[in-house]
């Protein structure tokens, strides 16, 4: 199905208020041209002509005298141009009052369908795996999720509010014209073909450069987005003049490219006046052929409706003949939208995967992991980790400590090999229960623009305010966070800029106590910390661990020299396993990190 037509499903669920708006954008199409056809019985009463002919005449003129006819037969000349008044404002007022409720129902259609698509999409990214956002930039997904959705809009729009609203408007007043006359009408419409083929090869230049545009705009946003969350870095290196001049070059490009975009988007309107003009003179030239001389086809004052009507027909003509250059730029919009929506969701429980459960151990069985088919990061790891036992993960940058930990929760799936909880590969437990038993504290430390109660109680509103000060006392933060303006209602700004370093881990782990996990995963929680930070963190750790199975990556080797189990870990291979006196006592690889860090 093409990108339109899955825009047009979106539709789907305000089905009843669609066709309601068609039925109100007819009507007043149709009360529309009846405000020009009651021009001729108005011109008659006006100049005091006889009634309109029963007989003879022109159709519309025949339907006039069974409609408007008994209101001029039967009264003065002054009376009947005063009911034909009554009925011309009865007409317009009604027609308004249409147009008005369907001109509504449609901004109603397009922000219910944009509002749904802009969830849908927001829900799809949250499934996908980890590697996209490593790889995309999230100014670009910014702009889709906000900008691009919002230009999705412009398709509904052209369909409900501008093209079901023209095209009735064009076949009301055809009708109308060939009613009056069909010689004329036929001449108008031998040329309307000339038109389209005109306008056609204009739409193909203007979809592809609104996607490029598009792209552009996205590249924008992200440098935006950058800047905000880097701007010490920038002001410490004094980059200010560097960042200015590559936002002014990538604006630059953002501008070359809407106007190329509107070089041609632009083209159609004056096209399509010119050629409308163009045809309106024709009619003239005929019409008047028709309607002076002694055997006149026409009366004056239906050529003169004609022309009225002609004139009207040509907004709804160049509207229509706008409308695929507006789908164009909508549909570019469309593409990067679904473009996301189609791939692959990773996150999204499976048919067959079951609750995860955790009594007695968990085990690496031959693991192997590589991040879309490049060189290995992870060879043959095998470890066993009972219940309530601290496993500390060690070794140089690069190693693959973190990606080890991040394959039990199942943030990646393994290459090869296979991670067992109680025996069971975790394959085949819901990623959502089995996240569900852990907690994880990392170096970069997560908060969002909220309170402090928000920001401990993520994710979850059941949470009592008794509490989350419960955890915050055993994360070390009581002290701090009733110090802070409004206590735990106190906002924390973006990324809890408000606190120190040390603060933040300790929301961190305040955040990880609430929810009393079995097991836990701590991501070099302290090695950005000074020594005063680092023991308040460190006593945080120690009550966060007891009686936890507990999982900890480790820079500095003296937090763990009482772990259960220490791996090692060298270019993704376990080299060394073991506690601290063992290992130490070897010689190898752990005791040259040990040594180095207590000499430094």
């Amino acid at each position: 199905m093409g990108r339109s037509g899955r825009l047009f499903l979106l539709l789907r669920p305000y089905a009843l208020l669609f066709v309601g708006n068609l039925v109100a954008t007819f009507v007043a199409s149709v009360l529309d041209g009846a405000t020009f056809v009651l021009l001729i019985p108005f011109l008659r009463a006006l100049f005091g002509h006889e009634a309109l002919p029963a007989v003879g005449g022109s159709a519309v003129e025949r339907l006039l005298a069974v409609v408007v006819g008994p209101l001029l037969a039967a009264a003065s000349p002054g009376v009947a141009l005063r009911n034909v008044v009554r009925v011309l404002v009865g007409t317009l007022v009604l027609k308004n009052v249409l147009a008005y409720l369907a001109a509504l129902s449609s901004v109603v259609i397009q922000e219910n369908v944009v509002r749904d698509l802009r969830v849908r999409l927001f829900g799809h990214l949250q499934t996908l795996p980890l590697d996209f956002f490593q790889r995309t930039r999230g100014g670009q997904l910014l702009s889709r999720v906000i900008n691009d959705t919002d230009q999705v809009k412009t398709v509904v729009t052209a369909a409900l509010a501008s093209l079901v609203q023209n095209v009735s408007l064009m076949l009301v007043y055809v009708a109308i014209l060939v009613g009056l006359s069909w010689r004329l009408t036929l001449v108008a419409l031998v040329c309307a073909p000339l038109l389209v083929l005109i306008v056609r090869p204009v739409v193909g230049r203007v979809r592809w450069r609104s996607r490029e545009q598009a792209d552009q705009r996205g590249e924008l946003t992200s440098l935006v987005s950058e800047l905000v969350g880097s701007i010490k870095l920038v002001r410490a290196y004094v980059a200010e003049a560097f960042e200015a001049d590559r936002f002014r070059a990538l604006a630059n490009r953002y501008r070359k490219g809407v106007l190329r975009a509107q070089r041609y988007a632009l083209l159609t309107s004056p096209v399509s006046e010119v050629f409308g003009g163009a045809v309106i003179v024709l009619i003239f030239a005929v019409g008047t052929r028709l309607a002076l001389g002694d055997a006149a086809a026409l009366s004056p004052e239906v050529l003169i409706a004609f022309i009225a009507v002609a004139l009207r027909l040509m907004s709804p003509v160049k509207s229509v003949a706008n409308y695929p250059t507006a789908m164009a730029g909508a549909l570019a919009a469309a593409d990067r939208v679904f473009e996301v929506l189609d791939l692959a969701s990773e996150e999204r429980d499976r048919p067959g995967e079951e609750p995860a459960r955790f009594e007695q151990r968990i085990e690496y069985r031959g693991v192997a992991f590589s991040y879309n088919g490049q060189a290995p990061v992870l060879e043959c790891v095998d470890f066993d980790v009972q219940r309530g036992q601290v496993v500390a993960v060690v070794g140089p940058s690069g190693a693959g400590k973190t990606t080890l930990v991040d394959l039990l929760p199942r943030f990646y799936e393994p290459t090869r090999g296979d991670i067992l909880m109680d025996g069971v590969p975790i394959s085949q437990f819901t990623r959502t229960s089995l996240r569900g038993l852990m907690g994880i504290v990392s170096q970069e430390t997560i908060l969002l623009n909220d309170t402090v109660l928000a920001n401990i109680s993520y994710g979850r509103s059941d949470f009592t305010l008794a509490q989350v000060q419960a955890a915050a006392r055993a994360a070390n933060a009581h002290d701090f966070v009733s110090q802070l303006p409004e206590g735990y209602q106190t906002l924390l700004g973006e990324r809890g800029t408000r606190l120190s370093g040390g603060e933040r881990q300790r929301i961190a782990i305040a955040r990880a106590l609430l929810r009393d996990p079995p097991i836990l995963i701590l991501d070099e929680a302290t090695s950005a910390l000074d020594m005063e930070s680092e023991r308040l963190v460190q006593e945080a750790i120690d009550r966060l661990m007891a009686h936890r199975t507990t999982f900890v990556i480790a820079h500095r080797l003296a937090t763990v020299q009482h772990a259960h189990l220490i791996v090692v870990l060298a270019e993704g291979r376990i080299v060394e396993r073991g506690t601290h006196a063992t290992l130490y006592a070897a010689g190898g690889l752990y005791r040259r990190l040990h040594d180095m860090q207590f000499r430094t």
